[in-house]
């Protein structure tokens, strides 16, 4: 493939986003005009109501879907390449599921303590950090598993075992709760892009921007991967080192995603597939940019179909993006039994 022809598909990628974007602004229960949207971006006077839903909703939606398909994109094809393994996500460490507990202390039990009778403002802030700190919690025992087991096998398996105890430590407070304090802790299992306010987006992205950044220097070391440990090794490249590193950085993409959204799910599996089949490389150099466009546009559309366009309802984003991912799931199965490597 040539330079012309990635920079052919960059365009379009990046021309596919801008128009995606616009339709996720203007499209809703409430259906704006594109005259009203244009008179919005050149600072003329709008209708109240039409400036209150594209400050308070639209935006911060549509930037939202932006950059969380950027997060669990790139946190995906990070994790596929350190395991080798075509089914490996973001979540496969357990850092869905760490988040969960977090989200789960607070919904389900934090009733019952006087710190959860503040404003909004203050459960919402609890909410996220909770999850956060339940996803660093199990990064934290992932590094440190990583820092004494060199085979990535077994840490994907462990992680995977640390999920799958960390969910039924969820599901028991989940039997013990109140209807009121479960269904909102249901509700948030389904993932949603319109729970960030504008002043939560200078949070979440300078930490996604940072955690892309991490990718970046980890480039050289992700390409060194594929061809596998030891001829990643004859490189000079301290494999243990940039595993921790990796590792690391998926654990602030994909938690943070969670912590703001919920966990939204196959958008990490399907993209980097995708981007393979489109790109037809395995050079992180082009499927890192790629995986970030396809990853954004993809979970932009999610969401404007979640949206239903004209109806006063809305469908959970986790039930859009496990139809579009699904398909894509099974083709790399089916894929996968017809070849005996992974590259």
């Amino acid at each position: 493939m040539t330079i012309s022809r990635y920079s052919i598909i960059a365009t379009v990628l990046i021309l596919l986003l801008i128009l995606l974007f616009f339709f996720d602004i203007i499209l809703g229960s409430v259906d704006i005009s594109f005259i009203e949207l244009w008179n919005f971006v050149q600072l003329k006077e709008v209708n109240a109501n039409t400036e209150a839903i594209l400050l308070k909703f639209r935006l911060p939606k549509a930037i939202t879907a932006i950059f969380a398909g950027i997060a669990l994109s790139v946190s995906g094809l990070q994790m596929q390449t350190v395991f080798r393994n075509p089914l490996a996500g973001p979540y496969v460490l357990g850092i869905s599921a760490g988040a969960s507990l977090g989200v789960a202390l607070i919904v389900l039990l934090g009733q019952q303590f006087f710190w959860m009778q503040g404003t909004d403002f203050l459960g919402n802030s609890l909410l996220i950090l909770f999850a956060w700190l339940g996803s660093a919690f199990v990064m934290f025992i992932i590094l440190f598993v990583s820092m004494r087991v060199r085979d990535v096998l077994i840490i994907l398996i462990l992680g995977m075992m640390f999920g799958s105890g960390i969910s039924a430590i969820v599901s028991i407070l989940q039997y013990f709760s109140n209807e009121s304090d479960l269904k909102v802790f249901v509700i948030w299992t389904m993932g949603s892009l319109s729970g960030i306010t504008i002043s939560q987006l200078y949070i979440f992205i300078p930490i996604v921007i940072l955690g892309v950044f991490i990718v970046l220097l980890s480039v050289k070391s992700l390409n060194a991967m594929l061809l596998g440990e030891d001829y990643a090794q004859t490189l000079g490249i301290n494999l243990r080192m940039w595993r921790i590193i990796i590792f690391f950085s998926t654990s602030i993409l994909a938690g943070t995603v969670t912590a703001f959204c919920g966990p939204i799910g196959f958008i990490g599996i399907a993209v980097p597939h995708v981007t393979r089949m489109l790109l037809q490389t395995s050079d992180h150099r082009h499927l890192l940019w790629g995986t970030s466009l396809i990853g954004a546009n993809m979970l932009l559309f999610s969401d404007i179909i979640a949206q239903l366009p004209g109806v006063n309802i809305s469908l959970p984003i986790n039930s859009i993006t496990a139809i579009l991912g699904i398909p894509i799931v099974i083709w790399i199965i089916l894929s996968a039994s017809k070849r005996s490597s992974f590259i």
